[in-house]
């Protein structure tokens, strides 16, 4: 997701405090006698653990997995009910490729959680890094069931459930929680991105500006408040965020650098929405630049998982899809490259009354993951699983996503999974739910470039920050999609921005009739729905249908030579 996410966060639990001489250790764990010695000491299973102990940390920070993996295991034999060392095993089996062990050590710790909240909190964190969501939940009706919880407990709550995607329940919870005197950066931040999503514009702005005035560097305030409407003369933050730059420190290469540029990206858009293009261009550029080299775009890696997808797709053509639907409500994936209109026609759709959303959701990718056992680890980690996913058992895929994602239906017929990214998976959808819509949103190259690169999508997007990784990538989706459309014919409805924002009833009739509903007018007027919108888009979609950000690029053509003929 391209949303910004408060980063709050979690203690680590650690498997044991080290030893107290360097020298000690290593007698320990080198000297097999030792070794021989200490597992017989059967009648001290208190010394025995407290050593057990020592001994994984040691492997651990030594990256000693292997060793790291036998003495946790000596542990759990002894301890079988100690969850913190259930989460540094997991920990140890994801360093070694194995997600499927990792998942189960996690899994097998949610009854045996104590009443800690450090605790609840990071296993949480832990089981929805690997997509274990229905785990996550149940960890949060555990956390739920404290009675009378302090104003902390219920901050921790919301953000879990933030994180989670239930943006009602994290409202409601940061709601009591401010009310309980809850007062820090991140709960603050939190409680405006909250207030954005439900479309409480007004009070958002108000919390942000505070924080601003509170803590100065905080860069993430910058970018919301500014996006929260459109910027006036009579009404803008301009001289806020400039006193708020004039007190940064010098960028650094790190943490400064990147708060510098939300800053300078908060600006481009004041300025942006006065139409002081040129300057407004300064701000993004300086944005940009600091942006990019922090994150430098990895061009070959993009290349070689491209080629890896056309290579594992043709594996699938011949192949027959997953037996008859799920039993349950009926997945619609909205995809394409972000920013082309994918949460319009997320909110026209979720306006129906067969149909919610579920925002963006990462849970096909994760469970993807988990059929091929492919823990997350930079382009190796992709490409490993891109290369084993082929040969899954795409029903049991398909099971595994309908039963940690239904929840969200909320009672519904339907629901949409509106991740951009997912445009990279449509085969792999195709075969593990034959049966669930897939909608490709399209828009103008120039449009769809030119929006990416003027939003601040922080350390996730490293393509869209510099012109030429910009096109890049474009050209990469490109050869990808077309890809599809021979290979796999009809397995995606394209759907264009153009025709969707300038003949919204007719674009959208076809889009509804290919996913088997019947047009209802309330779905031309999404301004009027009041669900939760966690996008960067979530203000636009509360206004009524319009076409301005067509041809918008061309306020700065003057600048987007490169990015043109790149694309060309």
């Amino acid at each position: 997701m391209h949303t910004t996410t408060p980063k709050k966060p979690i203690p680590r639990i650690e498997a044991g405090s080290a030893p107290s001489s360097c020298t000690t250790r290593q007698a320990h764990l080198s000297n097999p006698m030792a070794l021989s010695s200490l597992l017989l000491m059967t009648e001290n299973s208190t010394a025995v653990i407290t050593e057990l102990r020592r001994q994984a940390k040691f492997h651990m920070d030594a990256q000693q997995w292997d060793a790291a993996r036998m003495a946790l295991e000596s542990l759990l034999q002894r301890t079988p009910g100690d969850v913190p060392i259930r989460i540094e095993m997991a920990s140890v089996l994801l360093r070694q490729g194995h997600l499927q062990a990792a998942s189960r050590q996690l899994l097998d710790a949610v009854p045996l959680l104590p009443n800690h909240v450090p605790l609840i909190a990071q296993l949480t964190v832990r089981l929805l890094m690997l997509g274990e969501v229905e785990a996550a939940r149940a960890c949060l009706d555990h956390l739920a069931r404290a009675p009378q919880p302090p104003a902390s407990v219920l901050a921790e709550q919301a953000h879990l459930h933030w994180m989670i995607g239930d943006v009602s329940s994290a409202t409601s919870l940061m709601g009591r929680a401010v009310a309980a005197g809850v007062d820090g950066a991140d709960d603050r931040y939190l409680h405006a991105m909250l207030l954005r999503c439900s479309g409480k514009l007004t009070e958002a702005e108000g919390i942000l500006a505070s924080c601003l005035h509170h803590w100065p560097d905080l860069g993430d305030a910058a970018v919301m408040l500014v996006n929260l409407r459109t910027q006036t003369p009579a009404a803008n933050h301009l001289d806020l965020l400039r006193g708020c730059l004039d007190r940064l420190p010098v960028p650094d290469g790190t943490r400064a650098s990147y708060v510098r540029a939300q800053f300078e990206s908060a600006v481009f858009k004041v300025l942006d929405d006065l139409g002081v293009h040129d300057e407004a261009w300064a701000a993004l550029e300086r944005s940009n630049a600091l942006m990019h080299k922090l994150n430098p775009y990895n061009a070959s890696g993009e290349v070689a998982a491209i080629d890896a997808l056309i290579q594992a797709s043709r594996k699938l053509t011949d192949r027959p899809a997953a037996a008859a639907p799920l039993a349950g409500p009926t997945p619609i994936f909205i995809v394409g490259m972000p920013r082309s209109g994918t949460t319009l026609l997320n909110q026209m759709l979720a306006a129906h009354s067969q149909v919610a959303s579920a925002g963006e959701i990462n849970d096909f990718l994760s469970q993807l993951r988990w059929m091929t056992d492919a823990p997350p680890a930079g382009v190796q980690g992709l490409l490993r699983m891109i290369e084993r996913a082929a040969d899954i058992d795409f029903a049991e895929l398909g099971a595994r996503y309908i039963r940690q994602t239904a929840w969200r239906a909320r009672g519904h017929q339907f629901y949409i999974d509106k991740l951009p990214i997912n445009v990279r998976m449509v085969p792999f959808i195709r075969q593990a739910l034959p049966h669930a819509p897939i909608l490709h949103m399209v828009r103008d190259p120039m449009d769809v470039c030119f929006s990416n690169l003027k939003v601040m999508f922080g350390n996730a997007s490293a393509y869209c920050y510099e012109q030429q990784a910009l096109a890049h990538y474009y050209k990469q989706y490109s050869r990808l999609t077309d890809h599809w459309r021979v290979a796999f014919p009809g397995a995606m409805l394209d759907v264009s921005y153009a025709a969707l924002v300038t003949e919204p009833s007719e674009t959208l009739h076809r889009v509804l009739v290919h996913c088997g509903l019947d047009l209802e007018e309330g779905c031309l007027h999404p301004e009027r729905n009041t669900d939760p919108v966690a996008t960067q888009s979530s203000t636009q979609v509360r206004e009524p249908i319009h076409s301005r950000s067509v041809g918008e690029w061309q306020h700065y053509a003057k600048y987007l030579g490169p990015l043109q003929r790149a694309l060309a």
